[in-house]
Parts: structure tokens; C-alpha cells; sequence
């Protein structure tokens, strides 16, 4: 397995050697290679089993580094970065050559952003070159929130994991990206449609898609459990599936019929950040249990609440 601490020494000589690091963000966990580096970046794909055609999120310190690898960048994304980086934004923009087409699966655009956890910060700003970083979990699978989680999926195949505790938003950054002065949002996320529109007006939203995605995280299929995952209202499913060994994941509610040890809410405050933070290892926790269904239900649709209904469609869609 590999080893877990919080040395950023040993990190930047794994990194600097074209190999692979797990780094912690806010949002989830991620998988770190030198965006420069091909040969590291390809590390990346083979040891998630990720498809190539997947684009991967560039990670640097600040905005200035990201400034010297992209160019034409919009009004509306400086404002953007100026207002939520460090923080769960992503911004799809042009690239240089700087960046290799292995990392934007040949796309003009590379996905960028700043995470707001000081560990990575710190490993980051000591850093010449940007982190290529998705989510270190197997490809398809629930991404991973602790360091824990990385070394439970993936700590056979990589040497050192970050640890930075556990992540504080747990759902990964929102990707915006720009057609003229339109900001379209690839993916929902841990930034708010709500905040994002107060500060640059109405985005459109596009739905994922199931090939040739145009930027990361646009998959249908994605962030599944390897049980059969159904969504629906909870009551009318338990009577559905009665000859099933049922699991549970509910925003608050608790249902007497089914075994307590079976059964998880997000937030028993009804809290949609909370049950953000939570969906993920509720997710895992419920995937390792002796049933052989999960039912579901969707959220109140407001906040973060968009992005964990995103989340569990996909995690739905098999």
C-alpha cells in the first residue's frame, strides 16, 4: 500500500521524477502528475484505467501561472478567478503549447483551477510546472474524500498519499467554459449556479454527454457504486423491491421497515452543503455493505443540491 503522511518534500521529488502523487483539494481527493510531463500524465490514465479521450484539470498556486499557459482568457473568467479561486471553480480555457494534447484529450482548451486546501497550496507554489490532477479513485468509481479512501482503490499501484484530512466540500469544482461572452457551465459542482450568476449573470447549463466530452467530468456514466444504484421515492421502492437485500441513502429521513445498519442520510438537518460533503462516502460506505440494492432519492434542487442530483444520476446510469 502506499505510504500516507503530509511530506511536501517527498511529494515534489515523487513529482519531479515523473511520478504520481495524491494530492488533497476541498473538493475531492486527486491524482497529481506533472502537467508538463507526458510520460507522467499517461501514468495517470493507466493507473485509473481512464479513457484517453477524458480530458484532465490542471492545478496551479495562482493565477499568474495559470496566465502562462493559457491565453485569450475572458473578462468574465478574470472575474471568476478573482472572486472563487482558490476554491472549487474550474475554468475551461485556450491553452498554449505548453500544455500536451494528452492532457486536454486534443481539445484547444485546458481545464484549470486553484484548490483551496493549504497543503496542496503550499506543495504547489513550490512547484515549476502545474499538477494534472482528476479524481484518485478507478475510473467510473466514487471519488475518494479521504486519504483513506485513495489508498483503499488505488494504493497498490502509487507510492505516497497527501494527507490533508478530510475534504471540506466533498464534490468536485465546477467547470465553466466560454463561447464568446457566454459562459456555459460542462459541470456542476462544489460553486453554486446561484453565486457564479450573482457575479457574471445567466450561464447555460449543458448536460454530460457520452463521448468526446469537451471538457473533464462530462461522462453520463460516472462516480458509481459497484451495486445497482435506484432513484426514486424511497417508500414506494421498498415495497418494489421487497425480495431484494435493500440499501439506504436518504437526504434526512429514516424508514422503520428497513435495518438501521442498511440505511444513511445525508444531513439529519436537512443541510445541503452537509449532505454534499457526505454523498460520496455515504456512497462507498453503503457500496461495501451486504446488499444487493441502494435506493435513492434526489435533494432539494437548490445550491449544491444540483450538483449531488448530477451526481447521482450518474452514479444512477449504467
Amino acid at each position: 500500500m502506499a505510504r500516507i503522511g503530509s511530506d511536501i518534500q517527498k511529494s515534489k521529488k515523487i513529482l519531479a521524477a515523473s511520478g504520481l502523487v495524491s494530492i488533497p483539494t476541498e473538493t475531492v481527493y486527486g491524482l497529481a502528475a506533472n502537467a508538463f510531463d507526458i510520460a507522467a500524465v499517461l501514468k495517470i490514465f493507466a493507473t485509473k484505467n481512464r479513457p484517453t479521450f477524458d480530458p484532465l484539470i490542471v492545478h496551479a498556486a495562482s493565477l499568474d501561472k495559470i496566465e502562462s499557459f493559457t491565453k485569450n482568457i475572458p473578462n468574465k473568467a478574470f472575474a471568476l478567478a478573482e472572486n472563487f479561486w482558490p476554491g472549487p471553480l474550474t475554468l475551461l480555457l485556450e491553452r498554449t503549447s505548453l500544455i500536451p494534447d494528452m492532457v486536454t484529450s486534443g481539445l484547444p482548451k485546458v481545464a484549470v483551477r486553484i484548490p483551496k486546501h493549504p497543503l496542496t497550496l503550499n506543495l504547489l507554489s513550490q512547484l515549476d510546472f502545474p499538477l494534472a490532477a482528476p479524481s484518485a479513485n478507478p475510473f467510473g468509481y466514487i471519488s475518494p474524500t479521504t486519504a483513506k479512501h485513495v489508498n483503499d482503490q488505488l494504493g497498490n499501484k502509487i507510492s505516497y498519499i497527501l494527507d490533508g484530512g478530510d475534504c471540506a466540500i466533498g464534490i468536485e469544482s465546477t467547470i465553466i467554459g466560454f463561447e464568446g461572452e457566454d459562459a456555459i457551465v460542462y459541470r456542476l459542482g462544489g460553486l453554486s449556479i446561484n453565486a457564479i450568476e450573482e457575479l457574471i449573470g445567466t450561464v447555460q447549463v449543458v448536460p454530460h454527454s457520452t463521448s468526446q466530452p469537451q471538457s473533464p467530468g462530462q461522462l453520463k456514466s460516472h462516480y458509481a457504486p459497484k451495486k445497482k444504484i435506484v432513484i426514486g421515492n424511497i417508500a414506494d421502492m421498498i415495497t418494489q423491491y421487497k425480495n431484494e437485500e435493500i440499501g439506504i441513502l436518504s437526504f434526512q429521513k429514516q424508514y422503520p421497515k428497513i435495518a438501521q445498519a442498511n440505511q444513511i442520510q445525508l444531513s439529519s438537518l436537512e443541510d445541503i452543503n452537509e449532505a454534499a460533503k457526505n454523498l460520496f462516502t455515504a456512497l462507498r460506505k453503503l457500496d461495501a455493505l451486504s446488499v444487493t440494492i441502494i435506493l435513492a432519492e434526489f435533494v432539494p434542487n437548490i445550491g449544491l443540491g444540483l450538483a449531488i442530483n448530477d451526481r447521482l444520476k450518474r452514479a444512477s446510469s449504467k
